[in-house]
C-alpha cells in the first residue's frame, strides 16, 4: 500500500518531465540557432552562464514567489516548475547542441549554399538530423538529469513522487522505508528512460 502511495506521483513526474523536456528541447534548439548564426550572441551567452552558474532550487523559488511580484501574475505550481526547468534544461540542451554543430564539417553550410537551399531547409532537412544523431547520448543525459531535478518541485507542495514519500513519512514517522521506496521507483524510471534511450540509439545506428 505504501509502495502504491508513492508511486501514484509518478504521472505527476513524468508530467513536468515531459512539458520540461519539450520547452526545453525548442528553446535549446532556438538558442543554439541563433548563436551559430551571430544573432544576439553576447545576450544568449550571458543568460546561459547566469542559468548554469544558479541553482535549480533558487530560479524555481525566483520563478514562483519573485516573479510575480515583478509580472502582477499568480504563477501556479505547474507553470512556475515547468517553466523553470525547461530554461534550466534549455542552457544546457544550448551547449549540448553548440558541441554537434562544432563537429560538423563547415562546408556543409557553403554546398547548402551553393546549390540554392534555403536556410529553413538547410537546418530542418540537414543540419539538425546530423547534430541530434551525434549528440543524441548526451541528449538522454540530459532527460535524466531534468527527469531527476523535477523532485523539486515537492517544496511548493506538488504531490509527485517525493512529495508523495515525505507525506507517508510525516504520517508513520518513519523516514526511511518511505525513502527508499522513492528511491526504487525513481531508479527504475530512469532506467526505463536509458533503455529506451539505448533502443533508439542503436536503431538510429543501424538505419
Amino acid at each position: 500500500d505504501d509502495f502504491l502511495f508513492v508511486a501514484k506521483g509518478l504521472p505527476t513526474t513524468l508530467t513536468y518531465s515531459f512539458l520540461a523536456i519539450f520547452l526545453g528541447g525548442i528553446m535549446g534548439i532556438f538558442l543554439a540557432v541563433s548563436r551559430q548564426l551571430k544573432h544576439g550572441v553576447l545576450a544568449i551567452t550571458g543568460v546561459i552562464s547566469v542559468i548554469r552558474g544558479t541553482p535549480v532550487l533558487l530560479q524555481l523559488s525566483f520563478v514562483y514567489f519573485a516573479a510575480p511580484a515583478l509580472i502582477g501574475i499568480k504563477l501556479s505550481v505547474l507553470v512556475a516548475g515547468v517553466l523553470t526547468l525547461g530554461i534550466n534544461s534549455a542552457a544546457y540542451l544550448a551547449e549540448i547542441l553548440r558541441s554537434g554543430l562544432q563537429s560538423l564539417p563547415k562546408g556543409q553550410f557553403e554546398v547548402c549554399q551553393a546549390l540554392g537551399i534555403s536556410k529553413w531547409h538547410t537546418w530542418k532537412d540537414i543540419i539538425l538530423p546530423q547534430v541530434l544523431r551525434n549528440v543524441f547520448p548526451s541528449l538522454i543525459n540530459e532527460i535524466v538529469a531534468l527527469t531527476k531535478e523535477t523532485a523539486l518541485v515537492s517544496v511548493l507542495g506538488e504531490m509527485d513522487i517525493m512529495r508523495r514519500a515525505q507525506t507517508l513519512a510525516a504520517e508513520t514517522y518513519n523516514y526511511f522505508e518511505p525513502m527508499c521506496l522513492a528511491g526504487i521507483i525513481y531508479y527504475l524510471l530512469i532506467k526505463t528512460i536509458e533503455f529506451i534511450g539505448k533502443k533508439l540509439e542503436q536503431r538510429w545506428h543501424h538505419a
